[in-house]
């Protein structure tokens, strides 16, 4: 079987920044991004065209996927969020949450995105594909279920899971979130449940600046089932593998999922404009091979990533070809022009002694031994 990639072009339409200055275009030409926002269409367009121009996207399983229905946005979305989101975007556009703005015809291009996350989930739980990746836009792990949040309209992993909940196809699933940023919004919606494990690798106190505390571990029947990993600010790629390594995957082993689900942003990179970790590429290909083999040690193999951040428009595509050579095993390659001069900028052996000290007393805390 093959490795899937949803992806669709109109979700490159979605806009935000700037969004009252935008002039109509007709609906058949991609309107200007825009400007204010670091969320913008070009990180994920020049990841297609990478895959495109180095052969890989013809050896995956390409494809686009319907929008989520209203019954699937339900799910986790009240009904007055979704109505006065929807009348806004039938009007000009606007922004109902923090650092969340969009367009004309936002909702259906957020329900588009929440589709693309959905048919990958669907399609790997239904055993049609190997594994796959969701380059869903805007992203989700912000949303949360009353309002939007840093460039999240809908609560797009969230909404695949209620709805292949739905339909009996997992009965346990695993999040893994390593955005730079926290996943509150994920967190939130499945806080106090004991059937969905959520995990967040972050820099600590980025984003949001109250959230992604390592003693918020669940409420309820979901006490345990909640993990925050804080991460301070200068881990390299070493400090990320040993966090994987160390507590992230017993977590998993832990908890035993039938699906393995990994919030992927792109922003940990050492050049992101909104982090200050030092990921490269090749540290996204190594977490993605350690999540593959928990995946099918625990889970059938079943995997799922779905694209969050990463604002990088030079850097993104390089990390995220290197996640998709590692989920289709393919040997086709796109050298990291970067390796070099990020290998000079990760941490001093003393800084990756404290990321480690650090780690340790996380997993501690966790009762991890």
């Amino acid at each position: 079987m093959q490795t899937g990639f949803f992806w669709d072009e109109r979700s490159f339409w979605h806009v935000g920044g700037n969004y009252m200055f935008l002039t109509p275009v007709g609906g058949l030409v991609q309107p200007p991004a825009g400007a204010g926002l670091p969320e913008n269409p070009e990180t994920k367009r020049r990841l297609v065209n990478l895959l495109r121009a180095s052969g890989l996207l013809d050896a995956l399983a390409s494809q686009s996927a319907d929008p989520v229905s209203q019954e699937d946005l339900l799910r986790v979305h009240p009904h007055s969020y979704l109505s006065q989101f929807k009348a806004l975007s039938d009007a000009e556009g606007g922004e109902l949450g923090p650092r969340a703005p969009f367009g004309a015809g936002g909702y259906e291009l957020a329900a588009l995105s929440a589709g693309l996350a959905k048919g990958a989930l669907h399609a790997v739980l239904r055993g049609n594909l190997a594994n796959a990746y969701a380059l869903s836009r805007p992203p989700g792990h912000h949303c949360l279920p009353e309002h939007p949040n840093g460039f999240c309209l809908l609560a797009n992993i969230a909404i695949a899971v209620e709805a292949a909940f739905a339909d009996r196809l997992t009965e346990r699933v695993a999040i893994l979130d390593w955005d730079v940023h926290h996943g509150n919004g994920t967190e939130a919606i499945f806080y106090d449940r004991d059937d969905v494990l959520t995990i967040s690798v972050h820099q600590e106190n980025n984003y949001p600046l109250d959230t992604g505390s390592a003693e918020d571990t669940g409420a309820g029947a979901g006490d345990g089932c909640n993990m925050n990993i804080p991460l301070p600010p200068g881990t390299g790629h070493l400090g990320y593998l040993e966090a994987t390594e160390r507590l992230v995957l017993p977590a998993l082993a832990r908890f035993e999922p039938d699906v393995i689900i990994v919030a992927c942003g792109f922003d940990p990179a050492a050049i992101d404009p909104l982090s200050r970790t030092l990921a490269t590429a090749e540290t996204f290909r190594a977490m993605t091979a350690m999540v593959m083999e928990a995946a099918g040690d625990l889970a059938g193999g079943r995997l799922v990533l779905v694209h969050e951040g990463g604002y990088s428009e030079m850097y993104v595509p390089f990390c995220g070809h290197a996640v998709l050579e590692e989920m289709s095993g393919s040997a086709i390659s796109a050298p990291d022009p970067l390796a070099e001069t990020l290998r000079l900028r990760q941490p001093t052996a003393r800084f990756d002694a404290f990321v480690s000290t650090w780690i340790e007393e996380l997993a501690e805390g966790f009762g991890i031994s």
